[in-house]
């Protein structure tokens, strides 16, 4: 990841424009982008900042997290509901559309398990999750060959 230019140059670009240059003309004296110079005066004229902030991070988790005590009631209330249905809840009672990724991402900040998709079919063939039988017995109707 890229890191932010260093304090020294961006107070150089803030000095010489406010010594009167424009800002594109000190971006293009010191070689930065004309964007970045006229961010650097707005924030350093409304905060006296000149620290590159923060890089990275999730900035979109507040979104989800104002709906926590609504999303984890209907966890507990229904602990089996896959990460599409809670999607589909909060977009349908709270109006918030979010991606199932992004209720992953809430059930692993909070520890909780969610499935990832709906229920199988049952079989019809044979039971799928019958009782475990001691191996070599024959108590398990599954391992018992028919005739």
């Amino acid at each position: 990841m890229a890191k932010g230019l260093s304090e020294d140059l961006r107070w150089r670009v803030i000095s010489t424009v406010e010594a009167g240059m424009s800002c594109r003309g000190a971006a293009a004296r010191f070689g930065v982008s004309a964007s970045s110079a006229v961010r650097w005066v707005r924030e350093w004229r409304e905060s006296g900042r000149t620290a590159p902030r923060r890089q990275g991070g999730d900035r979109l988790s507040r979104r989800i997290e104002a709906h926590a005590d609504f999303l984890l009631a209907e966890i507990a209330a229904a602990p089996d509901r896959t990460l599409e249905e809670l999607r589909a809840l909060l977009a349908r009672e709270r109006g918030i559309g979010v991606s199932n990724s992004t209720v992953w991402r809430f059930c692993r900040r909070h520890g909780l398990t969610t499935k990832k998709r709906p229920d199988t079919p049952p079989s019809r063939t044979a039971t799928t999750s019958g009782r475990p039988a001691k191996p070599g017995s024959r108590s398990n109707p599954s391992s018992t060959p028919r005739s």
